[in-house]
């Protein structure tokens, strides 16, 4: 059974998740504040995590940068911010999805359904792949360049990943969005470019894979 926590300071909110998430068959385990959501992902697994933004003691901004320190969690935000800025700085830290409140349980299940089929179907792959000095290891999810670990966040490794399983093939910034983070975020075309820059930054000496087509997106570039 899949295990999600829920982080939130309304009790509400974390009672509406719980019944909606528990009916979809999942375990669910609370926080009221980042502080604990971080002790508690100390001291256990989780398949995904649910993060308020606004939050007494540690906010979720700051409380999904110490997991991320310490685990590779799918982290889905909540916030009553709707401003462009709150949602690309979201992404910018790895989170996997970000909605705003007032939300609809029914959406969040079916976006948290989704992230969990990706991610699961990710950590079933057992084949590594190599490109020059670049390996990727879909079992382990690590990444290497010329036998040095690169700790890229959740978000990079799978856009890399969808770009090597589309080798040679010109993706547009709305088939990533749409493929990458579950539905279409139309207006974020920097949210792709923003993690494009950042990834090609990680892979140093083999950045010139990733390959921009003007005016339509990026490709990973690799002749056999």
């Amino acid at each position: 059974m899949y295990k999600i926590l829920v982080v939130d300071d309304e009790a509400k909110i974390r009672d509406v998740i719980r019944e909606y998430a528990e009916f979809g068959g999942y375990e669910v385990d609370e926080a009221e504040d980042g502080m604990v959501a971080v002790n508690k992902c100390k001291e256990n697994d989780y398949n995904l995590i649910i993060m308020d933004i606004m939050m007494p003691k540690l906010d979720g901004y700051s409380a999904c940068k110490e997991i991320k320190k310490i685990k590779d969690i799918p982290t889905v935000m909540l916030s009553a911010r709707s401003e462009e800025y709150d949602k690309l700085f979201g992404f910018e830290l790895g989170i996997d999805d970000y909605i705003v409140k007032p939300f609809s349980p029914k959406e969040l299940m079916a976006r948290i359904n989704a992230i969990i089929a990706r991610t699961s179907s990710q950590e079933q792959q057992s084949e590594t792949v190599r490109f020059s000095g670049l390996e990727v290891n879909l079992a382990a999810r690590t990444v290497s360049i010329d036998g040095e670990r690169l700790n890229l966040t959740p978000k990079e490794y799978e856009l890399l990943v969808y770009l090597i399983r589309n080798k040679n093939v010109a993706l547009s910034r709305d088939k990533l969005l749409s493929d990458i983070w579950g539905y279409d975020f139309y207006g974020y075309d920097r949210t792709v470019d923003t993690h494009i820059k950042n990834l090609r930054n990680s892979l140093g000496p083999y950045r010139d894979f990733i390959v921009t087509m003007r005016g339509v997106g990026y490709k990973f570039e690799y002749e056999d």
